[in-house]
């Protein structure tokens, strides 16, 4: 799956471009557990081995992973009886292991721990008795899987300030508040604020649910984007991390793009741009950073710096079927 390049023309003839690229930037720790545990169950299981719907946002990844026998699926009806099928890192409602379980399929849970860290929090709210206020993005799978871990109506759904300002509670009523892993920390920070502002007593976690990698590549644009004069984010439009760092430095001043291939790169946007910032999602491997570089170095003089904020070192386990 190689990009389609133009010819390179010399490069006495090409413009400079100073090619600031944040760091951390792509794969997150829960990314790379779930990429595994897809790899590994083919080795052991043989394949196809099944996955219900994509495991990590990413194209390049599912085509890869399709490649060496996993088949996607957008429910479970559509895995064979006697498959293996492995559930993506955004987490499922708790009805969906039930029917796995129920049709007697073997099943490998790849939810990301810091999701499925919310997921137990959400269990301990409704049984303290409270009713939970979960700021999310309606219809983002991680946002189905959390609200499908409790009873319906015991948790309500809110995206803005707005709705809060909207939602029928009272200060006397026993309220918590959750978030989405993958959300906006600006954005979380404001409508917690109005949370607690509107209910004083409401309780939530010691500190808001963002994962840490979201939050390190928000504070990564942030400390690029000041300094160039167009930011390239690589990821998916439905990876919600991603769109995020969009929007971090398009609030912050600095014009940002999407791509999920250098193929998709207009080098007309570098018309003017003597400084260009390079990020990638948690979803995005360091082949697609590597990919737009190699592109960009086609039509200009390309000089690479480093921006590293903070370095990670979080690994998360393997499911217990798969250890070695």
């Amino acid at each position: 799956m190689n990009a389609s390049f133009p010819d390179a023309v010399q490069a006495t003839d090409l413009l400079p471009l100073r090619l600031l690229i944040a760091a951390p930037r792509g794969f997150c720790a829960g990314v790379d557990r779930a990429i595994e545990i897809v790899e590994r169950a083919i080795l052991k299981f043989g394949a196809p081995v099944y996955v219900r719907h994509e495991i990590v946002h990413n194209r390049y990844v599912v085509d890869q992973l399709k490649e060496k026998g996993a088949i996607f699926v957008e429910e479970l009806d559509e895995v064979p009886d006697g498959a293996p099928v492995i559930f993506s890192a955004h987490g499922v409602p708790k009805s969906i292991p039930a029917i796995a379980d129920e049709r007697g399929l073997d099943w490998l849970d790849a939810t990301c721990p810091l999701v499925s860290k919310v997921h137990r929090q959400a269990e301990r709210q409704i049984d303290a008795g409270r009713h939970i206020i979960f700021i999310g993005h309606k219809g983002h799978p991680e946002v189905i899987g959390t609200l499908g871990q409790v009873p319906e109506g015991t948790i309500t759904l809110v995206e803005t300030v707005q709705d809060v300002l909207d939602l029928p509670f009272t200060t006397e009523d026993a309220l918590g508040f959750l978030t989405q892993t993958t959300l906006s920390v600006d954005d979380t920070a404001e409508i917690v604020r109005a949370l607690r502002n509107r209910y004083p007593h409401i309780n939530g976690p010691k500190a808001e649910d963002i994962c840490y990698a979201t939050s390190n590549r928000q504070a990564a644009v942030k400390a690029i984007a000041p300094q160039v004069e167009l930011l390239f984010v690589i990821g998916a439009p439905n990876s919600s991390n991603s769109m995020r760092l969009v929007e971090v430095s398009t609030r912050g001043g600095t014009p940002a793009r999407l791509v999920q291939r250098a193929s998709e790169i207009d080098p007309a946007w570098l018309d003017g741009v003597n400084t260009l910032g390079l990020t990638a999602g948690a979803s995005a491997p360091e082949t697609l950073v590597r990919e737009v570089i190699d592109f960009l170095s086609t039509f200009r003089a390309v000089t690479e710096e480093t921006v590293v904020t903070t370095e990670e070192k979080m690994i998360f386990k393997l499911p217990r079927q798969l250890a070695d």
